[in-house]
């Protein structure tokens, strides 16, 4: 079994949708995941969304456009990828409002608003994103 193949199988075991580079470094040498990796990405089953973070993808049924793995779509992603890294973060007040229950109405995207501003990583998934600045 080839280093790309354990490193398949092991993203379409898990149960997590976003994945670290460090995640399989019990499976080969730096270098090879990072090779692994990138030819996962030119396969279709992996999107990079930041230096060493991957989410997997999956066609969208309507556009068959790739899109994120997760049932929260882009937003629940860049939630993921926060806990993963252990960045502390809050969410924008619309969003917290709509979680806790005192509002009906539904943002159109969560901002996430980093409380370390040293945090200066570049995460996107399409046009959402942190520290992303267009």
């Amino acid at each position: 079994m080839t280093i790309q193949d354990r490193i398949k199988t092991r993203v379409k075991r898990s149960k997590r949708s976003v994945f670290l580079r460090s995640d399989f470094k019990d499976i080969a040498e730096y270098d090879q995941v990072g090779r692994g990796l990138r030819n996962l990405v030119k396969d279709g089953l992996l999107m990079k969304i930041g230096y060493g973070l991957y989410t997997r993808i999956r066609q969208n049924r309507i556009t068959g456009k790739p899109m994120p793995d997760n049932t929260s779509g882009a937003d629940g992603v860049l939630i993921e990828a926060m806990e993963r890294l252990g960045v502390d973060y809050k969410l924008d007040n619309l969003s917290s409002l709509n979680i806790s229950g005192e509002s009906t109405q539904i943002p159109a995207n969560i901002k996430i608003i980093l409380n370390n501003p040293r945090f200066t990583r570049k995460i996107s998934i399409g046009k959402q994103g942190i520290n992303d600045d267009r």
